[in-house]
């Protein structure tokens, strides 16, 4: 969420930058949200002289009533009463202007980095880099549900009769290797320096709100009927609001944290041919890093996120690239995103296995998570990124290690993880 105050002072960088993003339909919404705020701000001054008013009337009645001048003191007093009245009118109003103007300042998206592409969609997003060498290999790679299977490692007809589309039991060898790809992400960031955490797998609305947009939030969360709680979409929801309301000194910053949780989405998008079997579900596991920082190593900490999740993969030796998100891809919330795809031998394509994001100071705006320093209090910044996501950490890893034989590799660094295991058979 943008400072009201710089949207007054700069409606035109906000309007361009809804342009950059083909938000066309939010443009007037800078004009009525100065307009409200103007409004909000003239009332508060009323107020405020109505109240020092009120304040120099109640001495006046002391010293009346001190000379014994009560009649002249009971005109006072109805004079107060009477203001009293109107001061809870006015603060009613503010109350409304108040919630007018955050609700449309959360709408507003945030500033967009000035090296972020400019397109309409996903199809404008612009390679970075590939790192590692695509395979295609001299045999046909079946569906990853069907490498699955001949391991008699996934059951998607009981997952069904259980919870519905969109859930699976994971067997034997692929659960292991599942569990094993998470445990090794987990000490992979240790190693880094990061610190390991389990969330709360629920968190309130106010942290919801706090940590993405309403479109975000329909799209994605389940709410607990009856309470004022909602299953995480991905821990970073519950990680950055373990600092809401927070003033944290500025030497124990950069926070850096990576955790582990399930996680809970409505997957409201395409489900086509490639996104079934375990590539869009309900539920999932996932190891997340995220961190908070001062604003200007904000920049320094988004690369080095991407680049953690590119060394995981190409540990484990799979071929990935980066991609940078366009500005139209953007959530509002966001500065800058680049995506990590691996490559997918089957498809002959790159896919999605993972997302780095630069929130600027958007949820720390809105989560009141701020710094105190030498130059006094500010908003800190808020980062973070995918380390792994196992059920498309899965597909990118049976694909890339299927041998011609049917069985699956193990990479060295994952064999401790697997019990030794060499390969799966």
């Amino acid at each position: 969420m943008l400072d009201i105050k710089f949207v007054r002072e700069n409606p035109e960088i906000v309007k361009e930058n809804m342009k950059k993003k083909f938000q066309f339909n939010k443009l007037d919404l800078v004009d009525e949200v100065i307009e409200l705020d103007k409004e909000k701000r003239s009332l508060q001054q009323k107020a405020d002289v109505l109240r020092a008013n009120r304040n120099k009337i109640s001495k006046e009645i002391g010293s009346l009533m001190s000379q014994g001048k009560k009649e002249e003191a009971e005109i006072k007093k109805q004079k107060i009463t009477a203001d009293a009245q109107i001061l809870e009118e006015m603060k009613n109003k503010e109350k409304d202007l108040e919630d007018k103007v955050l609700n449309i300042m959360l709408t507003i998206p945030n500033i967009i980095d000035p090296s972020v592409p400019i397109g309409k969609d996903d199809s404008e997003n612009v390679e970075v880099k590939k790192y590692g060498e695509p395979i295609v290999p001299d045999f046909e790679i079946p569906y990853h549900t069907e490498i699955m299977e001949k391991f008699q490692g996934i059951d998607l007809e009981s997952a069904r009769k259980v919870a519905g589309n969109g859930f699976y039991y994971l067997m034997g060898d692929i659960a292991r290797l599942h569990s094993a790809i998470i445990t090794y992400a987990r000490d992979f960031m240790i190693q880094r320096g990061f610190t390991y955490c389990v969330p709360p797998f629920m968190i309130r609305s106010n942290v919801v709100t706090g940590v993405m947009s309403f479109s975000e939030m329909d799209a994605m969360m389940y709410k607990i009927e009856g309470e004022d709680l909602y299953l995480i979409g991905t821990s970073e929801h519950s990680m950055i609001g373990k600092f809401i309301d927070t003033i944290i000194p500025e030497e124990k910053l950069p926070q850096t944290l990576t955790s582990y949780s399930p996680c809970f989405r409505k997957e409201k998008g395409a489900h086509g041919l490639e996104e079934r079997g375990v590539y869009r579900i309900h539920q999932f596991e996932k190891q997340e890093m995220i961190v908070v920082c001062n604003p200007e190593d904000s920049s320094f900490w988004f690369d080095k996120l991407w680049q953690n999740t590119v060394d995981l993969f190409c540990s484990l030796d799979i071929p990935v690239r980066t991609i940078e998100c366009c500005s139209g891809d953007l959530a509002d919330l966001k500065v800058k995103s680049y995506d990590v795809e691996a490559w997918s031998p089957r498809q002959q394509k790159y896919f999605e296995v993972g997302s780095c994001s630069n929130l600027g100071d958007a949820q720390a705006r809105r989560l009141k998570i701020r710094v105190v320093g030498k130059n006094g209090k500010y908003y800190a910044h808020t980062l973070n990124n995918t380390v792994v996501a196992p059920p498309r950490m899965l597909i990118a890893f049976l694909e890339n290690n299927l041998n011609k034989d049917g069985s699956v590799s193990i990479p060295e660094q994952l064999k401790p993880y697997m019990g030794g295991m060499t390969e799966i058979k």
